[in-house]
């Protein structure tokens, strides 16, 4: 008999591969033909709602591909009408999405890619790494080359880039040039943030797609640079849309440390004290609403977003075969009365967990420059996204201090932090989850 999971997994394909043929995403001698397939056995396809994605004139799905990393998921994906995949250089699957796409109709299909960018990079550079993507994607072009994550506003007028991505679009091998962002470390400049580095982008001209961080608890930031790309048609596609996962990773972590009879380091213990009321309130509220799992706030998050008309598609990214079922369900909804009391009552009740993403507003004020916000997002790469490895690389890759050093600090990230987070607690969670060499010993801790 075939595991409940694999079971979910053909009869997913199964269903979806009428559908596929439908659509005529299917290409080439392996694909399937429109006329071998009965009328009565083609279903609507799952993606409900397609967008322009600004003055790139492309109709995208709503609901986009965020980071996948198996090919069967990731053709799942494609059947089921989702024809937006977003990777990346460091991502490590271009390889697999490009085995991925080739029985389907390359045309139908946008794909954004990103090169992170040093100043002192050259057009030559960038055009050898550009074509590394290409051979790994088996794709003639990439629909748009992201500079990925510039830590300055500077940094968008690097030329070596701009050169080489010219170059590239004269022969045909990119079609459009884009940038993503999502906080910076802002001890090196508090000025740099999402909003001005992306505004500037802006401003620029020579950008036509904006990849950025909001949510339903992270918009300031997010709606100056969505409004302003409305007005120029820039397109616009989300990320970090879902920030529902804290309190539950925290709770069931300490209750599996139990269950298998390991240590529960004084570190989560002395948290959790720190977060009694929140999670009490956090309690009653799940109750209230039946939430025993985030998935029904979850899905209130990403109609909040499909909600907003600037936002061309939202980026998920889909681990398995229910989280793809789950997110393609949710194309074309929008949100509902309950969701709008649903998501107010969980910024009231659970607002204060969940670090935002692109904020940094702490980091200034930390006497040892613990760069906060990116050590959450990778530890946000690491708990929600399966992406342990690349997560703990990163975290190890960071250059100074990292979270450890917060043990005996009195917490002044906490003091600054407006929106009431109790983040010392939370990094040094992070640090047990990215560090190869977790907390031995743990002194007096302030939380």
């Amino acid at each position: 008999m075939k595991p409940k999971k694999d079971m979910k997994r053909r009869g997913f394909l199964k269903h979806s591969i009428f559908g596929m043929a439908g659509l005529g995403l299917l290409s080439g001698p392996s694909g399937l033909k429109c006329n071998q397939v009965s009328a009565d056995l083609k279903p609507e396809p799952k993606i409900r709602e397609y967008r322009t994605l600004g003055r790139t004139g492309f109709r995208v799905s709503d609901i986009g591909g965020g980071f996948l990393n198996e090919a069967g998921l990731i053709k799942a994906m494609l059947i089921s009408g989702v024809n937006y995949i977003d990777t990346a250089e460091s991502y490590g699957n271009q390889k697999v999405i490009g085995e991925s796409i080739q029985d389907f109709d390359r045309k139908k299909i946008f794909i954004t890619s990103k090169l992170e960018v040093k100043e002192d990079v050259s057009k030559e550079g960038f055009l050898k790494r550009t074509h590394t993507c290409l051979e790994e994607l088996q794709t003639d072009y990439i629909d748009c080359m992201m500079m990925h994550m510039p830590e300055k506003r500077g940094t968008l007028k690097t030329e070596g880039f701009h050169a080489a991505m010219e170059q590239l679009k004269k022969e045909g091998r990119i079609r459009f040039v884009g940038v993503s962002h999502h906080g910076s470390f802002w001890f090196l400049d508090p000025e740099e943030s999402m909003e001005n580095v992306l505004l500037e982008a802006a401003a620029d001209g020579r950008f036509d797609l904006m990849l950025l961080a909001y949510n339903f608890l992270k918009m300031d930031g997010g709606q100056k640079v969505l409004e302003v790309c409305h007005k120029k048609q820039i397109g616009t596609a989300l990320m970090k849309t879902k920030p529902v996962n804290t309190y539950h990773k925290i709770k069931s972590r300490v209750e599996q440390l139990k269950k298998e009879g390991k240590k529960v380091y004084e570190l989560y213990m002395k948290g959790l004290e720190r977060y009694q009321k929140i999670a009490q309130d956090a309690e009653d509220f799940i109750s209230k609403y039946h939430l025993s799992n985030p998935e029904g706030i979850r899905n209130a998050a990403v109609r909040f977003v499909l909600s907003e008309p600037r936002v061309n598609t939202v980026c998920c990214s889909m681990r398995n075969f229910e989280d793809l079922e789950r997110f393609i369900s949710l194309s074309g909804q929008r949100l509902t009365g309950n969701d709008r009391k649903m998501l107010a009552a969980y910024q009231a009740h659970c607002g204060q967990l969940y670090c935002r993403h692109a904020c940094g507003r702490c980091e200034p004020v930390c006497p040892w420059q613990v760069p906060v916000n990116t050590i959450m997002r990778y530890d946000h790469y690491f708990v929600t996204q399966n992406r342990e490895k690349e997560a703990m690389e990163y975290y190890a890759a960071i250059p100074g201090n990292k979270a450890d050093s917060c043990q005996e600090c009195s917490g002044y990230c906490e003091a600054a932090c407006t929106y009431g987070v109790p983040i010392q607690g939370m990094l040094g969670m992070a640090h047990e989850h990215l560090s190869l060499f977790p907390f031995s010993k743990v002194g007096s801790v302030h939380f």
